[in-house]
């Protein structure tokens, strides 16, 4: 997607113009409807998490500050979110319960992601393989500290440190406002 229909959308939408609404699912439907499938793994939950993440983003449209993020972080964001409270609700309905500690349930790797909005894999590559390492299991493998560190079989207190250097090297590559944008796709 072009910067100049990415302004544009962005534009309309802090004008409240319904516009917007409609150039965000010509633009950003399929892969958000991505991100949704991949969380709750039913076509039916993903589109009604797509409906509700669209019903979030109109409403929160004068929250949304290109400074701190691209547009397609922020609609990520609300979609992965939006998708997870669903799974959540469904699955308190049906009387499961939902194991935190099976991390397939968070993990949604990198299909979901447009390679054309994000470049990450190809300049985590640049920094040492310790940090690659300890990046690709937190940020695409959805793994938590702990978990990366019990699989990794490293002591927890290296998978922080090695966090903390391995983003201090990535935010070299990138420019700060970038990084926060990656930042804000994990936390």
């Amino acid at each position: 997607m072009s910067t100049l229909l990415e302004k544009h959308i962005v534009e309309l939408l802090q004008e409240r113009n319904e516009k917007a609404i409609s150039l965000l699912y010509e633009n950003y439907g399929d892969t958000l409807y991505g991100v949704a499938h991949k969380v709750v793994r039913n076509d039916e939950l993903a589109q009604d998490v797509l409906q509700e993440s669209f019903v979030k983003i109109w409403k929160k449209s004068d929250s949304y500050d290109p400074s701190k993020a691209k547009l397609f972080t922020w609609l990520f964001r609300i979609t992965r979110n939006t998708a997870i409270d669903k799974l959540r609700s469904v699955s308190t309905k049906s009387g499961k319960e939902i194991q935190i500690d099976v991390s397939d349930v968070y993990n949604l790797g990198i299909e979901g992601i447009r390679p054309d909005v994000m470049d990450v894999q190809e300049n985590l590559e640049k920094i040492e393989e310790k940090y690659q390492v300890v990046l690709n299991a937190l940020f695409f493998e959805g793994m938590t500290q702990q978990e990366a560190s019990d699989e990794l079989d490293i002591p927890l207190g290296t998978i922080k440190s090695r966090l903390k250097i391995g983003l201090r090297e990535l935010r070299k590559i990138y420019d700060p406002t970038a990084m926060l944008a990656l930042l804000s796709l994990f936390i």
